[in-house]
Order: C-alpha cells, then sequence, then structure tokens
C-alpha cells in the first residue's frame, strides 16, 4: 500500500529506536557513477563512441557490480569534439548529477579542459583515447590517468619502424589541433633520432577537412620518401583511400598512418590498407585473455571487436572499479586525487592489456604491438587482419618520466 509523505515523515522520528544492525541493514547501498563523454557523432565515433560505452559497461558485468558493496551507473554523453560543449557536459554531471569519474573523451582539447575540470572539483579522468602527450607532461593531474596509448608511443613504434625499414624522408600531415601537433612533433623527433629528416609539415584545418588530395600531392612534390598521416578516425580512412586513388604507391611514397586502429582497418579492407604499418595496445586475437574478452563483449558489439581505444575504456574503469572496493565507496568519493593515487599503487590486471601499472604521472604502462596488416589472401576471415612484427616493453613504451615536463613525476 502507498506511504503517503505525511507517514514517512512521522516514521522519521521512529528511526532511533530501531536496533543498530537493523538500521545499517535498510541503508540504501551507495553509488557510484561514471560519465563516458564520447564522440557518438563526429569522425572518431567508430574508433571511440558507443563501443567504448559499452566497453565501459563490460568493466562493470566483470567486476560483479551485483555481488559488490555498491552500486555503479553509467551515463554517456556526446562532446561532438567542441571543448566548451564537453565541459559543460561533465560540469553538468558534477555538480547536478553527482557523477564521480569521466571516462573516455577522444579529442585531446576536449581531454584537456575536463581534465582541468577534474582537477578542480577533485574527481576523475579516465582517459580512454584523447592521446596528446601534454596530458600526462606538462598539463598532467593528480587526477587523470591515461591508460593505454599516446602520440609518443605511436610516433615510436610506427614511425621508428618505417625508418628503420628505409623511410628517411618525411613529409607530415596532420590536423591543426592539440592532438595533430602532438603527433607532428613526436613524430619529427623519432625521425630525426634515427637520422632521418623531416623534408616539409602542413597542419589542416579541424575540422571540417575532407579533401586530402592537394595536400598528399604537394607530400609528393617534396621528395619525401614517406608520408606520415599525423590524423586518426575518418582523417585517416579519407587520407589513405585518396592516396589510393592518386596512385601515390606506384610513385614509390609509403603512406605511414601514425595512429590508426583495427575498425580504420576494416573501414577500407584488406586491398587497401594490407601492408601497412600499424601500432596498437590491445588486439583482439593476440593471446587467450584478449580472445577471452572479446568473446564476452562481442555480443554486444555486433559491427565490430574493440581496437585498443575502445578496450583502455574497459581496462581503466575495471582497475578504477577494484580501487574503489580495495578504499571503499565513501573514502573513494571523497577525492578523486586520492583514488587515482591509489590506483597507481595497485598493479593492473585485466583480459584486454594483462598486467601492467600506472606511472607517477598518470599514463598506464602497458606492452605495445606493431602489426603489418595482412593482405587479402592472408587473411583468413573477417577481423582476422594482423599479422605481430614486434613488441615494445611497457617501460619502453612511455617517455621517461624525467622528460616529460610532469610535476608530478618529481614527487
Amino acid at each position: 500500500m502507498p506511504i503517503s509523505r505525511r507517514a514517512l515523515l512521522g516514521a522519521a522520528g521512529a528511526v532511533a529506536s530501531v536496533p543498530i544492525s537493523r538500521a545499517k541493514a535498510q541503508q540504501p547501498r551507495q553509488t557510484i557513477r561514471i560519465g563516458v563523454l564520447t564522440d557518438l557523432s563526429g569522425p572518431f565515433r567508430d574508433i571511440t563512441g558507443e563501443t567504448s560505452v559499452i566497453c565501459a559497461r563490460q568493466a562493470l558485468a566483470d567486476f560483479g557490480v551485483s555481488g559488490s558493496a555498491f552500486d555503479v551507473e553509467i551515463i554517456r554523453g556526446d562532446h561532438k569534439n567542441d571543448p566548451k560543449l564537453g565541459t559543460d557536459i561533465a560540469r553538468h554531471w558534477i555538480e547536478q548529477d553527482g557523477v564521480d569519474v569521466i571516462a573516455d573523451v577522444p579529442n585531446s582539447d576536449v581531454a584537456l579542459a575536463v581534465s582541468g575540470l577534474c582537477r578542480e572539483k577533485d574527481k576523475i579522468l579516465l582517459d580512454a583515447s584523447a592521446t596528446a602527450t601534454i596530458l600526462t607532461g606538462t598539463h598532467c593531474s593528480p587526477n587523470t590517468v591515461v591508460w593505454s596509448f599516446d602520440t609518443y608511443l605511436a610516433a615510436r613504434s610506427t614511425g621508428g619502424a618505417v625508418v628503420k625499414a628505409g623511410g628517411n624522408t618525411w613529409y607530415i600531415l596532420g590536423p591543426d589541433y592539440l592532438f595533430g601537433r602532438s603527433l607532428d612533433e613526436q613524430t619529427e623527433k623519432v625521425v630525426k633520432r634515427f637520422s632521418g629528416e623531416v623534408l616539409g609539415h602542413y597542419l589542416y584545418p579541424f575540422p571540417g577537412t575532407y579533401d586530402f588530395s592537394p595536400y598528399l600531392q604537394q607530400a609528393v612534390a617534396s621528395g619525401a620518401k614517406v608520408i606520415g598521416l599525423a590524423n586518426t578516425g575518418f582523417e585517416t580512412l579519407n587520407c589513405v583511400a585518396q592516396a589510393a586513388d592518386l596512385g601515390l604507391h606506384q610513385t614509390g611514397v609509403q603512406i605511414a598512418p601514425l595512429q590508426m586502429f583495427i575498425t580504420d582497418v576494416h573501414a577500407l579492407g584488406l586491398r587497401v590498407a594490407g601492408g601497412l604499418y600499424i601500432t596498437e595496445t590491445f588486439y583482439w586475437d593476440l593471446n587467450d585473455r584478449t580472445r577471452s574478452f572479446t568473446s564476452r563483449v562481442r555480443p554486444k558489439t555486433p559491427a565490430n571487436p574493440p581496437n585498443s581505444l575502445q578496450a583502455s575504456a574497459y581496462g581503466s574503469v575495471l582497475h578504477y572499479l577494484k580501487t574503489v572496493a580495495t578504499m571503499g565507496v565513501a573514502e573513494a568519493k571523497k577525492s578523486g586525487a586520492a583514488t587515482v593515487a591509489r590506483m597507481k599503487q595497485m598493479p593492473t590486471d585485466d583480459d584486454a592489456f594483462g598486467t601492467g601499472s600506472i606511472a607517477a604521472n598518470g599514463r598506464g604502462a602497458f606492452p605495445a604491438y606493431l602489426f603489418q596488416v595482412k593482405t587479402e589472401e592472408e587473411s583468413q576471415g573477417l577481423w582476422d587482419a594482423y599479422k605481430l612484427v614486434s613488441a615494445t616493453p611497457a617501460q619502453e613504451a612511455l617517455i621517461p618520466l624525467d622528460q616529460t615536463g610532469c610535476k608530478l613525476s618529481q614527487g
């Protein structure tokens, strides 16, 4: 029978007479709230987007929320690659909806703004897919974790492999915003480290650039052996496809996409993407544990298995939940910085990335893998896309702490 508001208020005075053990049993379970802030409609929706949300939810299932001492709620939002909109959504979530953690956040400009907000509000940013090194460098935060991938890793692994294979003259093409500038800078450092030379750069307007043919032709005219693509998402797809349409491979010029994922390979098809070198920190068919994770999440993502960024949403959320269970919900909610500090103290372990750790500057330490995309003849079926070329140990995949510019790493 419904209880009236008057009866409910009247009952409040009787609480003191209830035995303490019963009063505790009647208390509601505490709730952790996680907001997955992603790109659901723009150029990064296929490499993050809905699959990132699903992977974050898979972390709840694998953690076993139903059997834990607390509840977890996940909400999602589309920042549309606008730092102001992204910050406004995050602020509303934190101030009005009681959100404790912001997760995913593709687009480094958006992530940098949200990282600042989380530090101000003492909440947490679990960055799965924004990769500019500034986030764990000069603008590092005690409230931010960057899980498994950044522009240093992309440049070091893919760029380094191409240079060592003879591609010693480069032209770098990328978008004119924080991520593109970071990947351009890191790639140039790698090329020069291996005695190569960068003959030119072009940073095009972002967003809104779709025709890359003039820029690709300009790159060819420079005489460079390699065109380094310091972009990601739809832009990388368009660049690789348009380079194929222009017949650049017939000129001897090599296309080197520096941040490309299995979802991109599938979109291009092996006829176009076959032979490209790609770096990822996760591949669904890498080992028994990655296959196990993929088998659990795959029925919920019929369009594609997760890539490194999407798997990072899973790994980061799962490690956070394990940390909350260790600390207790009330303690974890008191301070995002204190909870991140505890996350750094605890070793990480999940089916997507295996065992790992989080460095003092908030960067997750996991091995990285250089793959070559299979040809149509080599592939045994849908999503059988990679052959492993080499692995970079976890600590070698990170910028040395004393070179990051992060003051946290000095503590």
